[in-house]
């Protein structure tokens, strides 16, 4: 195991299995830092993708959480499936709660098919009160309500440049440009390249009659309680590249239709350079749904479901433009600062995301 210390505020460890822990070298800070932030890196990723926003995010609520960069679907693993990743995510949380008794509460920061494998894994950790059968007799035990996430109380769910309703046509993947044979014929090679991972994208899984898994994740599944679980955060944020992210397109990472998609360009935020646009949209129920159509919106009628379900909730929507970086070219990387010398003009989005954390 490494251990680290970054300008002696922030400790960290690297596991072997490279999963990675970030908390206050302060001890009386740690000692009361009972908020676990679990981030989880996108496809062909890892656990360092989140190092620079881990950091930050210690130094700057350095007695309220603890952060756990998780290491689970790092790499060449992210290709087995949503599903898979969404298992193995759960089975890592509930470790780290095992291990650290005084936490209380929980948020997850996740980008690219991360933010798929997250609402995968609380689907599964989500426990809707104390009575439920629980096999781990410790975890059950922090159920004391209905509602919560491993046994903790669920704040904070946020998404950076996830594809929400899947990457199948309608200019959800960019740099296909739109052009509908590039996307058809995307939808039927994709698995050769991206798996199982790359079938629940493009939404081609349907296994055993069922429907694909991204629609199955609109509501509770059996003992999956996708949507019970991400009601039960506080927040739900999505973060979207309004362009530029040629890995994820701007609709489907902001859960939006193209007609809802807002007009940005001239906004200046002194603050936050880099983010354009901010959207409070409360949950509403089918039957308001009903007045948009699948014709006037250009999506299909799968996406349309998708959008509907998720909508039902509510959700804060945080627009990103790189437009003006040399760099833009790697927006999908930028959002996240995966580097942190190389896509370090991201920094102002990882803040943002700090200064309206609930903790």
């Amino acid at each position: 195991m490494e251990n680290g210390v970054v300008d002696g505020v922030v400790c960290s460890t690297e596991s072997v299995d490279g999963s990675r822990d970030v908390w206050s070298c302060k001890t009386s800070d740690s000692a009361s830092a009972d908020h676990l932030v679990i981030m989880v890196n996108g496809i062909l990723g890892s656990a360092t993708d989140w190092k620079f926003a881990a950091e930050l995010f210690v130094k700057m609520l350095p007695d309220k959480i603890f952060v756990h960069c998780s290491e689970r679907n790092v790499s060449r693993l992210t290709l087995d499936g949503v599903d898979v990743m969404g298992e193995r995510l759960a089975g890592e949380v509930l470790e780290v709660i095992q291990r650290k008794p005084n936490l209380k509460k929980i948020s997850f920061v996740a980008h690219s098919v991360g933010g798929l494998v997250a609402r995968y894994a609380i689907g599964k950790l989500y426990r809707p009160c104390k009575s439920e059968n629980v096999e781990d007799s410790s975890v059950s035990e922090r159920d004391e309500d209905s509602g919560k996430i491993g046994g903790l109380e669920a704040m904070n769910f946020i998404t950076v440049a996830t594809p929400h309703l899947g990457s199948r046509g309608n200019k959800q993947v960019p740099f296909l440009f739109g052009l509908p044979a590039l996307e058809r014929a995307a939808s039927c090679v994709i698995h050769l390249i991206f798996r199982r991972t790359g079938r629940h994208l493009f939404l081609t899984d349907g296994e055993e009659g069922k429907p694909p898994l991204l629609k199955r994740m609109i509501e509770d599944q059996d003992d999956c309680y996708f949507m019970s679980a991400l009601r039960t955060f506080k927040r739900r944020v999505a973060y979207s590249n309004v362009g530029y992210d040629h890995i994820v397109g701007w609709r489907t990472s902001s859960i939006r239709r193209d007609n809802e998609l807002p007009k940005w360009e001239g906004v200046v935020n002194e603050k936050y350079p880099h983010v354009v646009y901010e959207e409070r949209c409360k949950g509403y129920d089918a039957e308001q749904s009903e007045t948009t159509t699948v014709e006037d919106d250009g999506s299909d009628e799968l996406e349309e479901e998708l959008l509907t379900g998720l909508s039902r909730l509510p959700w804060e929507k945080v627009d990103v433009s790189f437009h003006s970086s040399r760099q833009r070219i790697a927006a999908h990387s930028i959002i996240q600062v995966k580097d942190e010398i190389v896509h370090i003009e991201g920094a102002d989005v990882i803040r943002h995301m700090i200064d309206h954390f609930l903790t």
